[in-house]
């Protein structure tokens, strides 16, 4: 069903994982907010949908946040019920491995994409909330809000599973395929609910990420499906810059003897 090049996944893991690591210390260690920036806060500036995020209750914040954290942990265990498939438990290694590799592209994609905090400095909605004290308002992560990571990362799970099952049974019906797709939401909105509530993003940040996971758990497997050997996935570098991307070799015609 799908062709993988284990060598070349193996490496994306590897290098991807070991890029991550030194991203995050980078993203967490911003600059701390000062306390001029946190007087020029104007709720009155964002849009309806994400003030919404400004009228919850801070005496739960700790525990949002936590249910966040714990709540990833299952999710991401999703896919390994695919393995209680008989079509799909035979190419289990293969399958694991694009799970991982996908994963890994989506944090790749969240620490240095334009999109991610590597670029964005958006204040998240617990600088906003004045009853905190003002240590908990304006530590350096709290410029991270957009986007949500958590999320993106919850909803490329979900999607990955449903993808993968649905390319193994592609007579199971475009209800039922949608069916699939629309549980694979659930993880996500119960994951963005949590954020909001843990005052860590907007909703508008959870949908950012919502869209990248599903994306990222959608695509990642169909690349996988294409059988060319003149198509590949590998990091690339040009003009300085670095990244995942799909390379093609123009395949040269035999030579002809004359």
């Amino acid at each position: 069903m799908y062709h993988n090049c284990r060598p070349l996944s193996i490496s994306i893991i590897a290098v991807g994982a070991f890029s991550d690591y030194f991203a995050i210390d980078r993203i967490k260690g911003k600059a701390e907010i000062t306390n001029a920036e946190i007087l020029s806060l104007n709720p009155g500036l964002l849009n309806p949908i994400d003030r919404w995020a400004l009228n919850q209750n801070t005496s739960n914040i700790t525990l949002f946040s936590k249910l966040s954290d714990n709540f990833q942990i299952p999710v991401f265990m999703l896919p390994g019920l695919l393995l209680f498939d008989k079509h799909i438990k035979k190419e289990w290694l293969d399958i694991l491995l694009m799970y991982v590799e996908g994963h890994i592209v989506t944090f790749t994609f969240y620490n240095y994409s334009w999109l991610g905090p590597t670029f964005q400095n958006k204040y998240r909605p617990i600088t906003y909330y004045t009853n905190l004290p003002m240590n908990e308002r304006t530590t350096g992560n709290n410029r991270n809000s957009f986007y949500s990571g958590h999320d993106a990362s919850v909803t490329y799970a979900s999607f990955f599973a449903a993808k993968v099952y649905c390319d193994y049974h592609p007579n199971i019906g475009i209800g039922n395929k949608l069916l699939l797709y629309a549980a694979a939401t659930v993880p996500s909105i119960i994951e963005g609910y949590f954020r909001v509530r843990a005052l860590a993003h907007f909703p508008s940040d959870v949908a950012v990420g919502y869209s990248l996971g599903a994306i990222i758990g959608v695509t990642l497997p169909e690349l996988h499906r294409i059988k060319n050997k003149n198509i590949s996935l590998a990091f690339v570098s040009s003009g300085g810059a670095a990244g995942l991307g799909l390379l093609y070799n123009i395949p040269h015609p035999p030579s002809r003897t004359l």
